[in-house]
C-alpha cells in the first residue's frame, strides 16, 4: 500500500489518458436532420423566388399592355375630338357667307388630308395590335404607339390651328363687311 501511495505522489498531477474518443450518436442524427430540413427550406425558397420572378414578368407584360391601351385610348380620343371639330367647326366655316366659293375647295381639301391621315393611323394601329406578320416586341409596339399618339396630338393641334385661322379670317371679313357697309350720317 505504501508503494501505491508513493507512486501516486510521484506521478504528475495532470495525467492524460489515451484511448478511443467518445462518439455521441444522437448529436450526429440531429445534425443530419437539421441539414435535411435546411435543404427542404432552401428548395422551397428557390421555388418561391422562381414564382416571384414569373409573377414579375407577368406584371411587366400587363403594364406593357396597359401602356399600349392608354396610348390607343388617347389616339381614339384625339380622333373623336377631330371628328367633333370636323362636324361642328368645319360646317360653320364652309357655311359662312364670308368664305369665297373658290376657298371652299381648298378648305375642304386641307381638312380632308388630315382626316385621311387620321384614318391611315387608325388602320396602322389596328394592324400593329392584331396582326402577326409584324413581329414586334412589346417595347417596339409601345414605342410605335407612343409615336402615333404624339402624331395624333399634333394632328389635332393642326386642325385646331386651321379652324382658328379660318374663324379669324371669317371674323376679319365680317368686320370688314360691317365697316364697308355701314351707314354714314354726315
Amino acid at each position: 500500500m505504501v508503494l501505491c501511495f508513493v507512486s501516486a505522489l510521484t506521478f504528475p498531477k495532470n495525467a492524460f489518458s489515451q484511448g478511443m474518443p467518445v462518439y455521441d450518436n444522437t448529436n450526429f442524427v440531429s445534425l443530419v436532420k437539421s441539414l435535411v430540413e435546411s435543404a427542404k427550406q432552401t428548395a422551397n425558397l428557390v421555388k418561391t423566388v422562381n414564382f416571384l420572378k414569373a409573377q414579375k414578368e407577368n406584371i411587366e407584360k400587363v403594364n406593357s399592355v396597359i401602356r399600349d391601351l392608354k396610348a390607343v385610348r388617347e389616339i381614339g380620343r384625339n380622333n373623336e375630338r377631330l371628328i367633333t371639330v370636323m362636324q361642328n367647326d368645319l360646317r360653320a366655316i364652309l357655311n359662312s357667307p364670308y368664305i369665297k366659293p373658290e376657298e371652299v375647295t381648298r378648305v375642304s381639301e386641307s381638312f380632308s388630308a388630315v382626316v385621311g391621315n387620321s384614318l391611315e393611323t387608325m388602320a396602322f394601329i389596328d394592324e400593329i395590335l392584331s396582326s402577326d406578320h409584324l413581329k414586334m416586341s412589346d417595347a417596339e409596339r409601345a414605342a410605335v404607339l407612343k409615336q402615333k399618339e404624339i402624331e395624333s396630338k399634333e394632328m389635332l393641334n393642326d386642325v385646331q390651328l386651321k379652324t382658328k385661322r379660318y374663324n379669324d379670317i371669317i371674323s376679319f371679313r365680317k368686320m370688314q363687311d360691317k365697316m364697308n357697309n355701314r351707314e354714314t350720317a354726315y
